[in-house]
């Protein structure tokens, strides 16, 4: 349910949901949902380790993006409001 109404929210269109943009923005809206629940419940490390785990995946799909396409990785991020990556 709460994929759709994303889908609904979302500026992609339902024929885009495999897409490196929405599949960004929907890793996005996990993570501010976990860190909700984690300002509530502060000792739940299942929680904080799945938190982690969506944030690297998150991470390696922005640094693919803007390997990829540039334009499109800078427009998501200002979009999302996420910060640029570091670049080693």
């Amino acid at each position: 349910m709460s994929k759709k109404l994303f889908i609904g929210s979302s500026l992609l269109s339902n024929e885009q949901t495999g897409s490196m943009e929405f599949q960004i923005s929907h890793l996005t809206n996990r993570v501010l949902k976990l860190t909700d629940h984690l300002k509530l419940h502060n000792k739940d490390y299942s929680s904080q380790r799945g938190l982690w785990k969506i944030l690297g995946k998150r991470k390696r799909l922005l640094s693919y993006l803007s390997q990829k396409n540039l334009p499109s990785y800078e427009n998501l991020i200002n979009k999302l409001n996420i910060r640029k990556l570091k670049i080693r």
